[in-house]
């Protein structure tokens, strides 16, 4: 392969201005936009993942950025084995979306799983020509993934779920993807797989855009052990759906340090720091202002503050989530929509495809 050939992830500071440009001109023209994400349906989503990412969701959502979210069922079966629940957490994840306040009524977003997809999923099968082997092992983002699974035994899917990936990000022609830091290796990879589709079969007219980052500006949540990301697998997270009793517990038990007086210092004090931003986020208040306000009254006084004004923010989210529980015909409904969308949006691709492929009969 020549140098060309080779696939360059760039620099972070050169994505970053990019993103930078991207995020103002989503602003001011948000029709030019389609907008792909979404999650694996490994359990219900956590407030890690409501600051993290459902958030500025919701707030594309608004601009009026067409957005489809797509649950990743099939990458479960790549690194655990909890298929027996992957339906219910397809459900689950969805109360969630809608919870946090993801519009599906106003017709400029869309939730499906890309296993109920197969026009998305065929295009896994040309996508795969146009990557290397070798190209898919130097993957930074999957060798982490790999290591982080603990399996001794790597399947397949582990390696070629970055195309797969690819497919479900240029089915509905997505142009923007909202991403973090590690997993800029994955969207680089799409952009590549898009750029050597057209040039191989699509010269006269590119069928496919090549999607661009749109970094997150949320900051890393960390679990309450403060060492970590929050993950419901490290046993370390407040999950949306919990109770306010339960928040309020889970918060009582979160790991601060011997220091009585309490300051925002997160290099060197990332416990009490993390409890203070989760209460920012909260409130709308910094960080530092919070912290001279408990100044001498120590962790006991902050996990009280951070446990009320949680309690208090995801009020209405856990109201709205009661009232969509009790209602799974909706939620059912919900995602049949969002399969008819992404099927017809996928099988309008799929025949462009086969068209410049010559594969039409």
């Amino acid at each position: 392969m020549s140098e060309a050939e080779k696939i360059d992830y760039g620099t972070f500071e050169a994505t970053v201005e990019r993103s930078k440009k991207l995020e103002e001109d989503l602003i001011v023209n948000p029709h030019k936009y389609r907008v792909l994400t979404g999650d694996r349906p490994t359990g219900r989503l956590h407030i890690g993942h409501l600051f993290g990412s459902i958030q500025n969701r919701v707030r594309l959502n608004k601009l009026g950025v067409e957005t489809f979210i797509v649950i990743a069922d099939y990458q479960v079966l790549t690194d655990r084995d909890t298929f027996n629940s992957i339906s219910e957490n397809v459900k689950q994840l969805t109360i969630d979306y809608l919870s946090a306040g993801i519009d599906v009524e106003g017709g400029k977003t869309v939730i499906f799983p890309h296993s109920h997809i197969p026009e998305l999923n065929q295009l896994l099968l040309p996508f795969l020509t146009l990557v290397t082997n070798a190209e898919l092992d130097r993957n930074p983002t999957v060798k982490e993934e790999i290591l982080a699974s603990g399996q001794k035994r790597i399947n397949a899917g582990m390696y070629t779920y970055p195309v797969h990936q690819a497919a479900d990000i240029l089915f509905c022609k997505g142009n923007v993807v909202p991403v973090g830091k590690d997993q800029l290796p994955h969207l680089e990879l799409t952009r590549v797989i898009a750029r050597r589709f057209n040039d191989r079969f699509a010269k006269k007219k590119p069928v496919f855009p090549e999607p661009q980052p749109l970094l997150s500006r949320a900051p890393l949540i960390l679990g309450l052990d403060g060492s970590q990301k929050m993950s419901k697998s490290r046993n370390n997270a407040i999950m949306l759906s919990a109770t306010e009793d339960e928040t309020a517990n889970l918060i009582k038990k979160a790991k601060t340090d011997s220091e009585r007086f309490i300051t925002y210092d997160p290099v060197n004090r990332p416990e009490v720091s993390n409890l203070l931003l989760l209460v920012s986020l909260c409130t709308g208040e910094t960080p530092e202002k919070i912290a001279s306000e408990i100044g001498n009254g120590g962790s006991g006084q902050l996990k009280k503050i951070l446990s009320e004004s949680l309690n208090e923010y995801l009020r209405p989210l856990r109201k709205k989530r009661s009232e969509l529980e009790s209602n799974m015909e909706y939620i059912r409904q919900v995602l049949k929509k969002g399969i008819e969308k992404a099927r017809e949006v996928a099988s309008a691709t799929l025949e462009e495809v086969r068209e410049v492929m010559n594969m039409n009969i």
